[in-house]
């Protein structure tokens, strides 16, 4: 009997969407949405990277993540630098790496209670699937 895709692609989905408000709703503890504690982990692991580049990290579209780095800008989480031509470089304030951290500790504490369901070699498995598909 083959896999149904269609059903495969709405439980993928339905993961996501468990996940996303889990988290969502966790992170507003620290003043961040999900969203946005995405771009602060995007950044801190490419400091110095253009808003394009972060977009694409980010899965949005280039003017959705200027919209969020301006936002965060503004509430003094990330800086924003001139780079080469008209890029602007973005990095982590101390507040923007404070809420990251908070961010971190929040995700260790929800993540769990998420993947529970799951024993380890079956996250082990889920975990190479999902590799192997994004790799594709």
């Amino acid at each position: 009997m083959s896999t149904d895709l269609e059903l495969l692609g709405q439980a993928l989905k339905r993961a996501q969407y468990r996940n996303h408000r889990t988290m969502d709703a966790a992170l507003q503890d620290v003043g961040v949405s999900l969203v946005q504690w995405d771009a602060l982990r995007a950044i801190d692991q490419a400091p110095g990277a253009s808003a394009h580049t972060l977009a694409v990290a980010t899965f949005q579209s280039d003017q959705a993540f200027g919209t969020l780095a301006t936002r965060l800008v503004a509430r003094g989480l990330v800086a924003r630098t001139p780079g080469h031509g008209r890029r602007l470089e973005h990095t982590l304030t101390p507040a923007g790496a404070d809420a990251l951290a908070a961010g971190r500790r929040i995700a260790a504490a929800q993540l769990p209670a998420l993947f529970a369901p799951l024993d380890e070699p079956q996250r082990a498995a889920l975990f190479e699937a999902l590799t192997a598909l994004n790799s594709a």
